[in-house]
């Protein structure tokens, strides 16, 4: 194996800045639909269902963009892994912004009959496709674009696009949350889709200033890219891919809990005022935003796989409370229980990216990464609004059902978290590629947060 390429400090800099800012565009865009699928989609696309059946529509609307992002990832994936990952990433970003900005001007039913919701299920697939080449794509660069030592750091800063996505689209969402709901229904929820073409510009901006990464450059030069990179990551990494799908879980259903479920629960059945709800779930980002850099610094010296594994036991021990605070329809209790959660959770979910990329050798790392990534993104991540909502229906309002719910994908995510970081190391002390499988490979192995063991 030959040298790894150097980084210059600059380029680390502004990869970090670029995939920060796509990422972060992109799950604005993801986040104002799945607020608007809780506050206003149901009276807007489906108004001749009862408020309960609007809402389970909207969910199962919200779902589709799930459905679609692992057939992202496989698309992305490819054109990453052959192609370059610079222009892949520009491409998605395109997709995205151009798919939210037609849902903002999207007529509703009452102007367009059945129309409407059909091409609100369209338009959200193709968030879904812009999404699932996003993610690992962003991950991808970010660490092949730092020094291996600051691999796991350079992940991190993919991470705070997720709530920095999520305090944009909060806020945006408060300054057209004030409006009487009439306004409200009829235009102001469409603010947020539209202006992200504006900040989609400033996203791409930044994305197309920066450099292709040393590791896909030398696979080019040297003759080395894959030639069917999926169909190499499913032959070469199936335990990585499965594992890393059960580690990914509870980190993508965790903000569709809180943003989505819970801002429907409580602004419907608890009865919280829509702006005292949003603000809440603002300061629960913010909480989220500032706890991920710290946990990252964090694992940085004990280790990433080891500091996950203890978030998530805090997490087992606080979600119930977590659930009963919530229940109790108070505000400062509301705010005190998702904080509860959110802390153990974004320090798990800050080193998720870098975890998961130290799982798969560079010729497939875009495509491996997107597709566990995404595949839970579909099977968990989309449905647990929907799953959620069904719960509290079944359970006459009691919060156990979905409380249970969400400590089963904590256990499994715990479970694929320590299986996964053994078999990385079984495979490194084999001799082997990160996956457990030999690789004619040139280029180094990535992602460690500090720690040469990924189980430290």
């Amino acid at each position: 194996m030959s040298a790894e390429p150097h980084v210059s400090r600059s380029t680390e800099a502004k990869t970090a800045v670029a995939t920060f800012v796509g990422t972060a565009i992109e799950w604005y865009d993801f986040f104002i639909f799945g607020t608007a699928a809780a506050l206003a989609f149901g009276p807007v696309f489906f108004p001749e269902a009862t408020p309960a059946v609007g809402l389970l529509a909207s969910f199962a609307t919200f779902w589709v963009g799930f459905i679609a992002r692992p057939i992202g990832g496989l698309i992305f994936g490819h054109l990453g892994d052959t192609l370059g990952r610079r222009g892949t990433l520009v491409a998605t970003l395109l997709i995205m912004g151009v798919a939210t900005t037609a849902i903002g001007l999207l007529p509703g039913y009452a102007t367009i009959g059945i129309w409407a919701p059909i091409l609100l299920v369209v338009l959200r697939a193709v968030q879904g496709l812009g999404l699932g080449g996003e993610w690992g794509g962003a991950v991808t660069m970010a660490t092949e674009n730092a020094p291996e030592k600051r691999r796991g750091l350079a992940g991190s800063w993919v991470q705070q696009g997720s709530p920095m996505g999520s305090i944009l689209a909060t806020l945006v969402f408060l300054s057209v949350g004030a409006l009487p709901d009439e306004q409200f229904l009829s235009w102001g929820w469409r603010i947020p889709f539209l202006a992200s073409s504006l900040l989609v510009l400033v996203a791409l901006i930044a994305r197309v200033t920066v450099e292709e990464t040393p590791s896909f450059t030398r696979m080019r030069a040297e003759q080395t890219v894959a030639k069917a990179p999926i169909a190499e990551a499913f032959r070469i990494a199936p335990v990585a891919i499965l594992l890393g799908m059960g580690a990914s879980a509870i980190g993508i259903a965790a903000a569709y809990f809180n943003n989505t479920f819970s801002l429907a629960w409580a602004t419907t059945e608890l009865g919280v005022d829509r702006t005292t709800m949003l603000n809440i779930l603002l300061i629960i980002a913010v909480v989220q935003f500032v706890v991920q850099p710290l946990a990252a610094l964090i694992a940085h010296r004990i280790g990433m796989a080891r500091f996950m594994s203890i978030m998530l036991c805090a997490g087992l021990l606080t979600t119930i409370p977590t659930y009963l605070l919530i229940a109790t329809g108070e505000p400062v209790l509301i705010t005190a229980g998702l904080a509860l959660s959110t802390i153990s959770g974004a320090a798990y979910f800050a080193l998720l990216a870098g975890f998961l990329a130290d799982a798969f050798p560079p010729r497939v790392r875009y495509s491996g990464l997107s597709i566990a990534y995404q595949l839970s993104a579909t099977i968990v991540g989309g449905a647990t609004p929907l799953v959620a909502q069904s719960l509290l229906n079944a359970f006459g309002g009691a919060v156990w059902g979905v409380a249970g719910y969400h400590l089963v994908l904590l256990a499994i995510t715990l479970l694929c978290v320590v299986a996964l970081a053994r078999h990385v190391r079984r495979g490194r002390e084999q001799g082997s590629g990160p996956s457990g499988a030999v690789l004619p490979d040139p280029a180094p192995t990535a992602a460690r947060a500090g720690s040469e063991r990924p189980d430290a």
